[in-house]
């Protein structure tokens, strides 16, 4: 086959393979009693690279249950840094009785593959295997080392993934000195079907805490005064109502710079949130990033109808912009008071500025596929094992490019019901991938 179609093969290979991945039930509950299919994942990629001649190293990372496979390509130049392209092979839960299809079908219908992880993120690993197959199967040497990583556990903040890797396996990593990966390098269409590729820059900081109140236990007939689940109530209620201050930081200032000079749309601070609702569907995704967030999600206390407990829990989550740390906790301490026991696992805001070689061949790859478009640097709201891999001094970016409907709420599928992903953009993404690993 020609050069085009081997890659046009590979393209193929990758919707394939997303297809398989999704019907592995990787459902990731945070509870290691209740973990599944994360190695048999793990097992079907590394049968993958092995087939196409890698030496694989698999790694268990957190009992029988927690895998990571990963595998390096030696490139033209061993002196400049290694790339790193990783991708987690996790999901979290879905209930098939709300979808359409079963999410765990890998279905390949209405020009879409359907089913939990299909955008987060076994879209990318599916691609990204793909290209590795590709490049080892075809003898096609890069221009510096690429690092392919397939991890665990990113979907509970990566602790048996990619955290244990950086804390138990850092030489895995030697040389790397700049990544990509999930919720980048997506199209959104602007004014006039001008389409923007999103490349992630930057991520707020997660803290999971944990709010615990204590009060005297009793009988429910009796009159209480110290009642830990009405204090806490009072407390949830108060944090979940409460709107942290608008903050304009670099990235989204960049961002909306950019969307200016391609629409000629106003962002003025005194409605910035206002005008943010002009991008549509991301404009959640964007408004996010305006301001740190404290959304209570799980209330825990009592355990009879009839017994007042004497102590009541609520998990809350946390997202808090770079920079912002500090303030963060002083809000925090001066809307909650001094009776409210406080305790988090806490993971790191990323961020990095929008130049540079590896921005420059990122920019070139979609516009060789997509010529009327632009390139914007963006914050994600939420996060990814780039926080971890910022640990090892490695320069973090997401890119999992894919050209998307203008119709589609993409934003809307991460986490959601009837998760999907065009199969064209999957094709896409390999095609741009492929460009920019040949070319970086």
């Amino acid at each position: 086959m020609t050069e085009p179609n081997l890659i046009e093969a590979a393209a193929a290979e990758a919707v394939t393979l997303t297809s398989e991945l999704i019907r592995i039930d990787t459902t990731n509950t945070g509870d290691p009693d209740t973990l599944v299919g994360e190695r048999a994942a793990a097992e079907f990629v590394a049968e993958k690279l092995t087939d196409a001649g890698y030496e694989i190293t698999y790694v268990e990372s957190g009992g029988k249950n927690r895998h990571n496979v990963i595998v390096r390509l030696e490139g033209a130049d061993r002196e400049r840094g290694g790339l790193l392209i990783h991708g987690h092979l996790d999901a979290v839960p879905a209930d098939p009785s709300e979808w359409s299809v079963h999410p765990f079908s890998g279905a390949i219908q209405d020009d879409y593959v359907w089913g939990r992880g299909a955008v987060d993120m076994k879209d990318m690993c599916g691609m990204a295997l793909a290209l590795a197959r590709h490049y080892k199967l075809h003898n096609v040497v890069p221009p510096r080392d690429l690092v392919f990583a397939f991890l665990a556990d990113e979907e509970a903040g990566g602790k048996y993934g990619a955290q244990w890797l950086v804390e138990n396996r850092p030489e895995l990593f030697e040389g790397v000195t700049e990544a990509i990966s999930e919720v980048g390098g997506f199209s959104i269409t602007l004014k006039d079907d001008v389409r923007a590729y999103l490349i992630e820059t930057a991520e707020k900081g997660i803290r999971w805490m944990k709010l615990r109140v204590r009060g005297t236990a009793g009988h429910g007939s009796m009159i209480h005064r110290d009642n830990a689940v009405t204090k806490l109530a009072e407390a949830v209620a108060k944090l979940g109502n409460h709107r942290f201050p608008l903050v304009l930081t670099d990235s989204v200032k960049e961002f909306l710079a950019g969307v200016t000079e391609i629409t000629g749309w106003d962002f003025p601070e005194d409605d910035l949130e206002g005008s943010v609702a002009k991008l549509g569907n991301i404009s959640r995704m964007i408004g996010a990033t305006l301001r740190d967030t404290a959304n209570p999600t799980m209330l825990t206390a009592g355990y009879k109808s009839n017994v007042i407990p004497s102590v009541a829990e609520a998990a809350v989550d946390c997202r808090i912009l770079p920079g912002r740390l500090e303030a963060f906790d002083r809000e925090l301490d001066e809307l909650l008071g001094p009776d409210i026991e406080k305790e988090w696992m806490e993971l790191p805001p990323v961020e990095t500025t929008f130049d540079g070689a590896l921005v420059d061949a990122m920019s070139a790859a979609v516009l060789a596929e997509d010529p009327g478009a632009k390139t914007l640097p963006y914050m994600l709201s939420g996060g990814t094992d780039a926080k971890s891999f910022q640990e090892l001094g490695i320069r973090n970016f997401g890119f999992a490019p894919l050209k998307l409907p203008a119709d589609l709420d993409f934003s809307a599928l991460f986490h959601g019901v009837d998760e999907r992903v065009p199969v064209e953009a999957l094709k896409f993404g390999t095609r741009v991938l492929d460009r920019f690993l040949r070319t970086s």
